[in-house]
């Protein structure tokens, strides 16, 4: 478990990192916790490598590219059952160790059949599903611990820890975001699998810092806490301060998007190289910190509507800009193609991770006591389901309208949809709650206080189902979870 942070000595023998991580302790546990994190946003090293890998060398569509990436978010939809299985089946009686070596083991396989045995549509989608359970399945052992924690702040303190572990996948991303791309002008596709190949390896490692006790209950006590969970899932679910903001995210979230297709544009049309796309992932990447930073500093305390409504139509305003890229109308206006790409997608990025942040907090302060871990996973899943819903969605939007790799006479129509789109949710707004979900849960709980046998549950995403986004996209206003 994480330290409490009230143990000065500790603090006081570690200010500089303790500021650094916004008031918590820099524990081997903690910083185990964040390299997971890291290894999430590390990972993007081979995203363009993926998206070149399925446009150039499997000669798939857009529309194609974008339903299998809406494939490759399946294991985020099911997390919450990884959680079950963690718990009601340990390891030599371990529950978090053996599973998050065995993720990072899966990850270095999956990368290594992109790397040399995958020639096929089938076989590359089962191998990206892969390397998405990969980074799930650790997602599903650590994060419960994050929630743990979450729960623990104050609200004027929420997000913080939140805050600290997505800003910790954006250092991963920004430290591989350029070498993404400068990659692909030294070596092929599977060269930069094979090397992505290596890193999974840092998540098993990580394991033997998390500190946890051997299971000793025996396997009807186990059964019995996996029922008592269930039926205390079902109970928070069945209440209005929960199932409200919940079918508001995923109404939120699950708007289609251009970005496959916006990819092709970019490259067939654009001519945008690889070495360009990897610096526009650092931009972003460095955005992304900027927002994180932003948010906790400026925002935490503004209320989630306030938030989600102006943030999101900012974004929605902003995102239609890029139609001045699509029309050339840019080129009209004297502003080169690159420049005008490096900027949209630089305010994007931020409009985004700011409109991102209060997902976390939502959700994580929306779990009543005793089950706060199963009901984050049911959450998130819910999220990661709505992410799936967009892609696929996109995906017919793209094929519905003709946008192919090379005909991109109606992508303007796309991104015009896709955007005005992403406003329709806010007219559900006032299911978010204006006052403090915690307290509103209160008010209408009804959840018996957890059992004494219980433990930690895992099965949670803390940053983002962290879907990794497997596509350069220019147009992306919200990371998917």
């Amino acid at each position: 478990m994480l330290t409490d942070r009230s143990e000065s000595s500790e603090i006081e023998s570690h200010p500089f990192l303790t500021k650094l991580l916004f008031g918590h302790q820099p524990t081997p546990e903690l910083l185990a916790i964040l390299l997971v994190y890291a290894v999430q946003g590390i990972l993007g090293i081979s995203r363009l490598a993926v998206s070149f890998f399925l446009k150039d060398e499997l000669a798939l569509s857009p529309a194609e590219v974008a339903a299998l990436m809406g494939i490759a978010a399946l294991p985020w939809v099911i997390k919450p059952v990884f959680g079950f299985i963690s718990d009601g089946l340990p390891i030599f009686g371990y529950r978090r160790r053996p599973y998050l070596i065995l993720s990072g083991l899966l990850g270095v396989f999956a990368w290594l059949s992109l790397a040399g045995l995958v020639h096929t549509t089938v076989a590359a989608t089962f191998a990206i599903v892969m390397t998405s359970l990969s980074v799930a399945v650790s997602d599903v052992i650590v994060d419960s611990l994050i929630v743990e924690r979450a729960r623990s702040e104050s609200l004027v303190d929420s997000g913080s820890i939140q805050s600290l572990c997505w800003g910790a996948a954006a250092v991963g991303g920004l430290l591989t975001a350029y070498f993404s791309g400068l990659l692909l002008e030294h070596f092929s596709t599977r060269t930069v699998f094979a090397i992505t190949a290596v890193f999974p390896l840092l998540v098993s490692a990580a394991a033997w810092l998390i500190s946890e006790e051997p299971v000793t209950s025996a396997d009807g006590e186990r059964k019995a806490i996996v029922t008592d969970q269930i039926q205390q899932l079902w109970a928070a679910l069945s209440q209005k301060a929960i199932w409200m903001p919940t079918l508001f995210l995923f109404l939120w979230q699950c708007t289609p998007t251009a970005e496959s297709a916006f990819f092709y544009f970019s490259t067939n049309e654009l001519g945008f190289t690889p070495e360009f796309l990897g610096r526009v992932r650092l931009v972003t990447s460095l955005a992304s910190l900027f927002g994180v930073w932003f948010f906790q500093r400026f925002l935490k305390t503004i209320p989630f509507r306030q938030i989600f409504v102006w943030t999101t139509l900012f974004s929605s305003l902003l995102g239609l800009t890029a139609l001045l890229l699509v029309t050339h109308t840019n080129r009209a206006l004297g502003i080169d193609d690159h420049w005008f790409a490096l900027g949209d997608s630089l305010i994007l990025t931020v409009m985004g991770q700011l409109t991102f942040m209060p997902v976390l907090i939502l959700a994580a302060r929306l779990c009543p006591p005793g089950i706060e871990a199963t009901l984050f996973a049911m959450l998130m899943s819910v999220l990661n389901l709505s992410g799936l819903v967009s892609k696929e969605g996109g995906a017919i939007l793209t094929h519905l309208l003709g946008v192919t790799d090379t005909n991109f006479d109606k992508l303007w129509l796309l991104v015009l949809i896709t955007n005005l789109g992403s406003v329709l949710p806010l007219v559900f707004i006032k299911l978010l709650p204006n006052e403090d979900p915690q307290l509103a849960a209160e008010t209408h709980r009804s959840i018996p206080p957890a059992s004494a046998l219980e433990h930690p549950q895992t099965g949670i995403v803390g940053n983002q189902s962290f879907i990794p986004n497997m596509s350069p996209e220019l147009l992306e206003t919200k990371p998917k979870i």
